[in-house]
């Protein structure tokens, strides 16, 4: 069974890319690999331009992004949600607190 999801660096914008399913089904898998994306980033730029489903472990993986980024003094962006996560997040009352890219 291929994967659902994508994750890789994208070395011409110093960024990790997202695609795919940001499920209860792929978060798990998606965190594993990250780190290992991660850990040489001095700047924790995410897209999830080519995220294709997502639901609210999807906002789980981020908020636990931005704990993990926040305890290694590492700043982290966020550049475009998915609509399913930024409704999740405003229901919530959470969107204000998402790092989110202006560009």
């Amino acid at each position: 069974m291929s994967k659902s999801y994508s994750l890789v660096f994208d070395e011409s914008e110093n960024r990790v890319r997202i695609g795919g399913e940001l499920t209860f089904s792929t978060v798990t898998e998606i965190s594993e690999q990250a780190q290992s994306l991660f850990e040489p980033m001095r700047l924790w730029d995410i897209d999830f331009t080519d995220v294709t489903r997502s639901d609210s472990a999807g906002l789980v993986l981020l908020i636990d992004w931005m704990r993990t980024a926040k305890q290694e003094s590492k700043p982290i962006t966020f550049y475009n949600i998915p609509q399913q996560i930024l409704a999740i997040a405003n229901a919530s009352g959470l969107d204000d607190l998402l790092p989110l890219s202006d560009s």
